[in-house]
């Protein structure tokens, strides 16, 4: 089975999309096969990778038929259709043969009150059964389909059912934060939010019957990776200004402090031998750098990675390109140490 690893914080703003995009083709440029999965009804992710400009756009790929999109894959399980869940024909990334795109859909939102309703009753209603493995079910499908070793699953900013059961049916999650006093109060809230989803999901692992359903749920306990800190200013060097640094010690020290205790007390960790022989430090970033700045518009323009931008993408010359190679080529070395920690944490 791939490995899924979801991107997940109730707080926006904090750049999961963009770091799912980067990450998932640095892990694609080392030789992982990866699948891209947008589970943000917004499909930011979706219109990223395909340069999607407006719904017109979008209509291209609900209305060619079959089952294209994360909506139309779940549908036989969340209406209750006389036919099985099928992979969904995903699209290729363009300029990276190694990563592929389960594009989102809108409507993925109308889906989340039944699947509260079902995780609420925990399958006591047969018409329900289903919906609690399905996501998982349909996900590796498709990751079967196309010979998949890792699915990063781009999450909205909420705390509904949806995320929930992304979350918990995951082998592992990162946590992106953005360094403001927002993130801090996220890590707070996810230190009370996280076992309480660790608690239902247990339980529902037990029941025979979402164990006999068409779609079982998955016995999965998911792992924490670790955080990822962007969206900073720096001063001279390569070090947050003193306002951001601010921020950021105080989000390391709410995941020592609150989250890791939490997390631990409810299976969530990896044991320490294996983040020590990552050389990942838990409390610490798994991922840290500055804000994208410019490069970020110019990667959604030409759906490529800020650190793999040509020298005609970049419309740059002389001192100036000069510049902003140098933070390419820094961005690239953060992500490829990155991806690194990624797959010896996961193997």
């Amino acid at each position: 089975m791939a490995i899924q690893i979801s991107l997940f914080n109730h707080k926006g703003g904090v750049s999961k999309t963009t770091t799912a995009f980067n990450l998932g083709w640095m892990l694609a440029e080392k030789g992982k096969r990866v699948l891209l999965v947008d589970c943000d009804p917004q499909c930011n992710l979706t219109g990223m990778v395909l340069g999607f400009q407006g719904a017109d756009d979008f209509a291209s790929i609900y209305e060619a038929g079959g089952v294209r999109n994360i909506r139309d894959g779940l549908a036989p399980a969340f209406e209750s259709r006389p036919v099985p869940i099928e992979p969904v024909e995903c699209e290729q990334v363009p300029g990276q043969p190694n990563m592929l795109l389960l594009p989102g859909h809108i409507g993925l939102a109308e889906y989340e009150v039944t699947l509260g309703i079902a995780q609420e009753l925990s399958g006591s209603l047969v018409t329900l059964q289903n919906l609690p493995g399905c996501l998982h079910h349909l996900f590796q499908i498709t990751a079967k389909k196309y010979k998949i070793d890792c699915i990063l699953v781009d999450m909205s900013p909420s705390l509904g059912p949806i995320n929930q059961n992304l979350l918990m049916t995951s082998n592992y999650f990162l946590v992106p934060m953005a360094p403001d006093y927002f993130s801090v109060m996220a890590t707070d809230s996810l230190a009370s939010v996280l076992p309480k989803w660790r608690a239902w999901s247990s339980q529902a692992q037990g029941l025979s019957v979402l164990q006999k359903a068409t779609y079982p749920y998955p016995k999965i306990t998911p792992k924490f990776l670790g955080t990822v800190v962007q969206k900073y200013r720096l001063r001279e060097g390569s070090t947050p200004s003193a306002a951001f640094q601010k921020w950021i010690d105080a989000i390391e020290e709410g995941v020592r402090t609150k989250l890791i205790p939490a997390l631990n007390g409810c299976d969530m960790m990896l044991p320490n031998k294996t983040y020590e022989g990552a050389k990942v430090i838990p409390q610490k970033p798994l991922l840290q750098m500055s804000d994208f700045n410019g490069l970020i518009a110019l990667s959604q323009k030409h759906k490529a990675p800020v650190f793999d931008l040509t020298d005609k993408q970049l419309e740059q010359t002389g001192i100036v390109l000069a510049r902003t190679k140098k933070s390419m080529k820094l961005f690239r070395d953060l992500f490829s140490v990155g991806a690194d920690k990624v797959i010896a944490l996961t193997k």
